[in-house]
């Protein structure tokens, strides 16, 4: 039990990290399948352990954090950091996780861990031992995969919870992101939301970078009847906030 306290502290972690503390790889090799087998740590997915409560019988992380630990960059996001942010509409399943690393996704303590591609380290905090996006790169992350994440009307409702965004991180991220129709729909649904309490400027941005290209806001929304949104030129819902009625 020697590491055991040491391996609780950190919570999650790789066998390189154990290695850091047993001074070689064979030895950190030789604690994991021990403790492994005692029940004091269990395997999340390759290289990748958790400590468990002697207490509980359970995990000492949560999800979320564990989710930091699957590589160096990884963090919450999209619908998930909203959850973390607690402005999310419900709690899904599924976990979103941002990273340049690819991983194949993998249930653990009732979670599917999703790997979302990330193009950038910034817009990152860390709230209670969580590495999270923080909400101004959540609202364009979600905007931009909406689609994936439990589609436009949960994202509406994640964004009425919102009382205010910072409108220079906003423009910094879909800056980063250079995604002409990201900026397009940035600037048609955020505008449906005062209560983020952003400025004309703004809108007036994400205008002179949508480079007036005409296009759906999504792609199923051939099949249901679009009307033309022509200030932003995108084929958009009939009465896109009525969605939050059902």
């Amino acid at each position: 039990m020697e590491h055991y306290v040491t391996l609780l502290k950190m919570g999650a972690f790789s066998r390189e990290d154990v290695a850091g503390i047993t001074g070689n790889i064979r030895t950190a090799d030789s604690l994991l399948y021990s403790y492994k087998k005692k029940g004091w740590i269990a395997s999340v997915r390759r290289n990748l352990y958790v400590a468990i409560s002697l207490e509980t019988g359970q995990p000492v992380c949560n999800p979320y954090q564990i989710a930091a630990h699957i590589s160096p960059d990884a963090c919450v996001s999209h619908h998930s950091a909203f959850e973390v942010h607690g402005m999310a509409n419900q709690v899904f399943s599924d976990l979103y996780v941002s990273t340049s690393a690819v991983f194949r996704p993998f249930e653990f303590d009732g979670k599917h861990f999703e790997r979302v591609p990330s193009i950038t380290t910034e817009g990152v905090k860390e709230i209670g031992k969580i590495r999270v996006t923080d909400l101004e790169r959540t609202v364009v992350d979600g905007i931009k995969d909406f689609a994936k994440i439990g589609g436009l009307e949960e994202l509406l409702r994640c964004l009425m919870m919102i009382t205010y965004a910072d409108a220079d991180k906003l423009t910094r991220y879909l800056t980063i992101y250079d995604n002409c129709f990201l900026w397009q729909k940035a600037g048609y649904i955020l505008s449906h939301f005062p209560n983020m309490k952003l400025p004309a400027l703004f809108f007036d941005t994400c205008k002179s970078n949508a480079r007036k290209n005409v296009r759906y806001l999504y792609e199923d929304i051939k099949k249901e009847s679009p009307v033309f949104e022509s200030e932003w030129g995108l084929y958009i819902p009939k009465d896109m906030m009525k969605l939050l009625e059902s």
